[in-house]
């Protein structure tokens, strides 16, 4: 039996490399190469349908527009949590010092200030949402833009390469159990989208 397999084996390696051996001698030394790899598996696909796919880790991480933008809103974000911190620590110590009376506080000038610090404990959470939902509307009106441009780019950049389909992945968003490197297109979006994105920065 292990004879048999090793026999079969030996012919497949054959085969293989006289397929190989046929598919490049037709190759004429003088032809032009092609313009990239995605090309050349797109038109080795002939009719079938050819998906593609970009990885937005990628994007995020090497598109200079989105990454620049990305840490303007992480620091705005950080900026609103250390305001209401600071604004908590801050009613904190008017507490503390409002107890440092000890016995001569009376009830109603105990229930006064919880009244007052209740309303200001109000006005700083309220504060922090207010700024918080601006952030998120500001945060999706830059996402929903770069996408509109990413999708502009990608029609205008499927022009040449024909694919069916283009996905994205990335972490989160690995719906695809198997990619093929050949058809990651993320090295060619990196670079048109940071060339449109710098150009409509300027």
């Amino acid at each position: 039996m292990k004879h048999l397999s090793l026999v079969v084996n030996i012919v497949l390696f054959v085969a293989v490399g006289i397929l190989y051996y046929l598919h490049f001698a037709s190759v004429k030394p003088n032809e032009k190469k092609e313009k990239n790899q995605i090309t050349q598996v797109a038109k080795a696909n002939g009719n079938s349908p050819l998906i593609g796919y970009v990885d937005l880790d990628s994007l995020n991480e090497h598109i200079s527009f989105i990454k620049n933008n990305r840490k303007l809103l992480e620091s705005e974000q950080m900026a609103i949590e250390k305001e209401w911190e600071n604004a908590y620590r801050n009613l904190q110590a008017q507490k503390d010092n409002f107890l440092k009376r000890g016995n001569s506080i009376t009830q109603a000038e105990a229930e006064e200030f919880q009244g007052k610090l209740i309303q200001q404990q109000q006005i700083v959470d309220e504060k922090k949402q207010n700024s918080t939902q601006a952030l998120n509307d500001k945060s999706y009106k830059f996402l929903d833009d770069v996408q509109k441009k990413l999708k502009a780019f990608l029609v205008d950049y499927n022009q040449d390469n024909k694919f069916n389909y283009i996905f994205t992945t990335g972490n989160g968003l690995e719906y695809m159990v198997y990619k093929d490197s050949a058809l990651n297109i993320t090295n060619d979006v990196v670079e048109g989208m940071n060339e449109i994105l710098n150009k409509g920065n300027k």
